[in-house]
């Protein structure tokens, strides 16, 4: 297994904007204090020190993860440090977080929950909008529900619109004719309600029947009772 360099490649160092400090791979000592081994040490002029021999030892480390606070905590930091570590599998030297003073780590902290709780309160802004907006879609569709079949009772066409129409369910109220208020989608919105609640569909499904055999045998049940809803309204209209 290959040593630990003792001097650093520059060719194999990430672009530093600041300082740097190793994690090493094997035990150091401090040149000048001669403690260890070392979990952080930085290298002048070829030999390893500790943070607090090279002026570093009131830094924290924060681990790499969060770009944000990394970027912020830098950014709040009058002294700053890129720790990295080598990785002998690519023969390259890796980022692992960075040292910044104690403080800059808390306002930068403060920064991220801010922003943190400005997302929250857009997220709740927004989906009240989403809800607002399907309210007034979902009553425009039983609207045209009832145009369309007069004799379909408004709480089923509200049930009917409230299904075909509900987001992220991929039904034919969410489509682009659904959306439209196209005379195909409503009508294949109410097709699909009275086939699963007014004829015995499912449970032809749950028996066995394949499904377009089972539509075959329930498709006068669902003519009946959309004739029965459209004819309630030329009725009244006579």
């Amino acid at each position: 297994m290959a040593p630990e360099p003792r001097t650093v490649p520059r060719a194999t160092l990430p672009s530093p904007t600041g300082l740097l400090v190793f994690q090493p791979l094997r035990r150091r000592h401090c040149a000048e204090c001669r403690r260890g081994p070392l979990p952080l040490l930085v290298l002048e002029d070829g030999v390893p020190r500790c943070l607090d021999c090279a002026d570093l030892g009131h830094l924290v480390f924060l681990p790499s993860g969060d770009t944000a606070l990394t970027r912020r905590s830098r950014e709040e930091s009058a002294l700053s440090a890129v720790v990295v570590r080598f990785n002998r599998r690519k023969s390259r030297y890796e980022r692992q977080g960075v040292l910044v003073e104690e403080a800059a780590l808390a306002r930068a902290e403060q920064r991220c929950l801010a922003d943190a709780e400005a997302r929250r309160r857009r997220r709740v802004r927004d989906a009240r909008r989403r809800a607002a907006q399907d309210a007034l879609f979902t009553q425009a569709f039983a609207t045209e529900i009832r145009r369309l079949f007069p004799g379909c009772p408004a709480d089923r066409a509200r049930s009917i619109a409230a299904h075909a129409s509900e987001r992220g369910s991929g039904r034919v109220g969410r489509s682009a004719a659904g959306r439209a208020l196209t005379e195909g989608a409503v009508t294949s919105a109410v097709v699909a309600s009275v086939r699963h609640l007014d004829t015995p569909y499912d449970r032809l499904l749950m028996s066995g029947v394949p499904r377009h055999e089972a539509r075959r045998r329930i498709a006068a049940a669902v003519e009946t009772v959309l004739r029965g809803w459209t004819e309630a309204g030329l009725g009244s209209a006579g």
